[in-house]
């Protein structure tokens, strides 16, 4: 059986001994049956790659959730003050992606974070076009994503 449906079968259990099917029961659900198989997997000898999958998805929305709250931050300052501190710039990053799913997962993460916004994939789906608000160092900024983002989507799909 696929360990994420067993593990949403868990939550769906959990919350109905409950009593209680909202959603954070579910989510409490989830996570102890996430917890129960990770423990019970050497017993069962059930496989460990939706566990080192499930680690890397939360590994990439903390970091999403950082570069989030980074991005605001400074969007905002620049916003609110007076001067004027970004130095706009349409960038083209080589993609090392392959399927669809992680380009349109990559794309969406850059455009969702405030000051960047992806453009256009080429033809061949090797290169991203994106806007960045501040691309003082162009360079930094292509190894940046390419070592963050982009590196934390592939491992999730690996």
């Amino acid at each position: 059986m696929n360990m994420f449906i067993l593990n949403l079968a868990l939550a769906i259990m959990w919350a109905a001994l409950w009593g209680s099917p909202t959603l954070v029961m579910l989510g409490a659900g989830y996570i102890l049956g996430f917890l129960t198989l990770w423990f019970a997997s050497p017993v069962f000898g059930l496989p460990d790659g939706y566990f080192l999958r499930a680690w890397r998805v939360v590994r990439l929305i903390l970091f999403f959730i950082y570069e989030l709250i980074m991005s605001s931050v400074r969007v905002a300052y620049d916003v609110l003050t007076p001067n004027d501190y970004s130095t706009p710039a349409i960038l083209e990053m080589p993609l090392d992606v392959k399927s669809d799913f992680e380009i349109l997962l990559i794309t969406n993460l850059i455009s969702l974070t405030p000051g960047t916004l992806s453009l256009d994939v080429s033809d061949d789906r090797k290169t991203l076009t994106f806007h960045a608000m501040y691309a003082e160092d162009p360079e930094a900024l292509i190894s940046d994503m390419k070592n963050g983002m982009e590196r934390l989507v592939i491992e999730v799909f690996e």
